[in-house]
């Protein structure tokens, strides 16, 4: 579903990606774990295109995300076929990122009805069920400013699966919850995994990564250190770098 090649990112100077190769099964529950500033965030940005690469060549489901490709080189893609490939792939933040002035029903139906073309009778019951699936049948009329971040990001989560997406992205989804929330966020991500989703999760909480993921990836200073099963990774690191970081957090 993912295949990154030798993917490179800088910001002025500062190179934050020094070539990461990666690939990610259909189905398959990536976690990427690592210290701040290693790179997690900046490479899941790229995997749709929010940040453009510097380098190598990032492919997702076969396509290649954001360039055309011309005798052999590459030439970034117009803003609207960009938009189209990445309509494809569901992204939820650390900031939920909610229009205020829509309800939760109104947030999860604005895709779907602007982007896509559903019928907003279609769209609505669609988004009724999705918000059904993450425990807000009772909160669809509610605005975000009414609602817990817990729920706003659960309502977050409702609307990137409201365009079925065939990839799921996750930035530290928890990181800006108080902690009392974040159990019933990793509850909805757990389920939609169970379903098949794809997922990349980048995140600090270990213990869901040891229990959801199929394949755990620490990274550190932009380079992939130890990549493996969550007991490889997690419980039996062998690089120090990944010893001296799991043995800080947990």
């Amino acid at each position: 579903m993912v295949d990154a090649r030798a993917i490179r990112k800088s910001f002025g100077s500062n190179e934050v990606l020094k070539g990461i190769t990666l690939q990610v099964e259909q189905g398959q529950v990536l976690c990427l774990l690592g210290p701040s500033g290693s790179g997690k965030s900046t490479f899941l940005r790229c995997i749709n295109h929010l940040e453009t690469i510097n380098g190598g060549r990032l492919y997702v489901d076969g396509e290649l995300m954001g360039f055309r490709e011309k005798s052999d080189a590459i030439y970034e893609m117009k803003p609207g076929a960009i938009a189209k490939q990445r309509s494809e792939i569901g992204m939820v933040f650390q900031r939920f990122n909610l229009f205020p002035h829509l309800t939760a029903l109104e947030n999860v139906i604005e895709a779907p009805v602007g982007v896509k073309g559903i019928s907003k009778t279609d769209a609505v019951i669609k988004a009724k069920e999705l918000l059904a699936s993450v425990g807000l049948s009772d909160k669809i009329n509610h605005y975000p400013s009414q609602l817990s971040g817990g729920q706003q990001q659960r309502v977050a989560i409702a609307r990137a699966l409201a365009m079925e997406p065939k990839l799921m992205l996750f930035d530290e989804p928890t990181s800006a919850l108080d902690p009392e929330l974040v159990g019933d966020v990793l509850d909805v991500m757990r389920k939609l995994a169970l379903s098949g989703m794809t997922m990349i999760v980048v995140t600090h909480e270990i213990g869901f990564a040891r229990e959801v993921a199929d394949r755990v990836v620490f990274m550190d200073d932009g380079i992939v250190v130890e990549d493996g099963t969550p007991s490889q990774v997690i419980d039996k690191p062998k690089n120090e770098r990944t010893k001296a970081f799991i043995n800080s957090v947990l």
